[in-house]
């Protein structure tokens, strides 16, 4: 039987790909391997956000050669799409596929055991998750200055409803209680099929499935955060209290330069309009520091904004030029790698005082946690996320992974919180 080994850097729209490539492949008779021994074929998911990204994947790819000799290394991902000249000088690089033709690669691969295999149309469980990524859009459109994704994913991609909950029902059979949806535009979902179907209408047809616990998003511009989408959050039983809104910048003229189509102001009402229709709910973000000409003015309001959002996250990175992208062409890269270093540090550090202050709001009280995993750093605690994201660690003999508990929330350490399991007080849905 010949053996196949999976690498996937990114997003969670690259993970998703990955499985239906792994159920592809799987279904046509290769066996996966997970350890250290070489495999007949390798399938490495690049990614391209950034030059860190880039980095990463080649090293990947490198790797990949060298543990695995005689394998068939097939390199696919937005690195991919645009970069290939990255790659394909490689020694050991049998194939590279783009971003369009990923889900094809079995018809590249002359050793399958079986000619007939699964259907590209989605995916049934979700290899090493508790969690189920299930992509619904793809493609963007939105060129942001310094973004290189609408370069290698272009143009929106709906993926259809009945796909969509014919996925949403294998998994659920497949035992999987929580599913993300994701897409490289989320928001965007519908804007490109002939019917007026937006995400709500994803998120209603999925509430009717049963077994399915809990409904995810993933990564939502401000644009698409409707008030049809909060008022459906607001009255779901289903669909988690958590927003990831990404916000980039505090500042009016570095937003201007990055093409963000908001002020700070407008990114500002939103959330505070999002928290009082839905109590409890946790924002997390993202933010860039050192865009260029950035200033310490212009940073300090970000720094502002932040403090106002209360976000449960902030995840914070480094401005990184993209050649192809508006910034790259127009705007030089003039800040210090030192002062980029501070700031970066400052608003980490900023951001872990504000998560603490948003987790110290639910202490003794009662929260449903799905269970997903043994913790590591205390393997005699379990760990699992409430629906508005917090990570809650617990001690329990049962065998818990999977199940949906309560959980009373005691004591804040580090990025988690500890709780203590409670039993036959409370129903689930009350502990929302």
């Amino acid at each position: 039987m010949p053996t196949v080994k999976f690498l996937t850097l990114g997003c969670k729209v690259n993970q998703y790909e990955t499985q239906v490539i792994r159920e592809q492949f799987l279904s046509s008779g290769f066996k996966e391997l997970n350890n250290g021994l070489p495999a007949d074929i390798c399938i490495i998911n690049t990614c391209t956000v950034t030059k860190h990204a880039d980095s990463d994947s080649l090293n990947i790819i490198r790797r990949t050669i060298r543990a695995n000799p005689t394998a068939k290394v097939v390199v696919t991902g937005c690195l991919a799409q645009l970069d290939q000249d990255k790659i394909k000088d490689i020694e050991g690089v049998s194939l590279i596929i783009k971003n369009k033709d990923k889900e094809e690669i079995l018809k590249f691969i002359s050793r399958a055991p079986h000619q007939t295999h699964k259907s590209k149309n989605g995916i049934s469980y979700f290899a090493g998750h508790t969690r189920a990524f299930l992509k619904i859009q793809g493609g963007c459109e939105n060129f942001c200055s310094y973004c290189k994704v609408p370069l290698v994913r272009p143009g929106f991609k709906s993926e259809p409803v009945d796909n969509i909950v014919k996925q949403a029902k294998s998994l659920v059979k497949n035992g999987f209680k929580e599913i993300v949806l994701c897409g490289i535009c989320l928001g965007a979902y519908g804007q490109d099929l002939s019917s007026d179907i937006t995400i709500e209408d994803v998120i209603g047809q999925l509430e009717k499935i049963e077994g399915l616990l809990r409904i995810r998003l993933s990564s939502i511009e401000p644009k698409y955060v409707t008030d049809r989408l909060m008022n459906k959050m607001a009255q779901s039983p289903k669909l988690c209290r958590h927003l990831h809104i990404p916000l980039q910048s505090g500042d009016n003229e570095i937003l201007e330069k990055m093409n963000r189509q908001y002020t700070a102001q407008d990114y500002l009402t939103l959330i505070q309009k999002i928290k009082r229709l839905i109590p409890g709910i946790a924002i997390t973000t993202d933010v860039m520091v050192g865009f260029p000409g950035e200033t310490e003015a212009n940073f300090e309001n970000t720094v502002k904004l932040i403090r106002k959002i209360l976000p449960l996250k902030a995840h914070i990175f480094v401005y990184s030029a993209r050649e192809g992208t508006l910034a790259f062409a127009k705007f030089r890269q003039d800040l210090s790698p030192k002062i980029v270093k501070e700031r970066f540090e400052r608003l980490r550090n900023i951001a872990e005082g504000l998560s603490l202050l948003y987790k110290k709001r639910f202490l003794n009280k009662k929260l449903s946690v799905l269970v997903e995993v043994k913790s590591k750093s205390k393997p005699q605690f379990w760990q699992g996320h409430t629906d508005n994201y917090l990570k809650v660690l617990f001690k329990s003999n049962n065998n818990l992974k999977n199940k949906l508990v309560v959980v009373k929330l005691e004591k804040i350490e580090q990025d988690y919180v500890l709780g203590k399991r409670i039993i036959g007080l409370i129903s689930l849905k009350e502990a929302k």
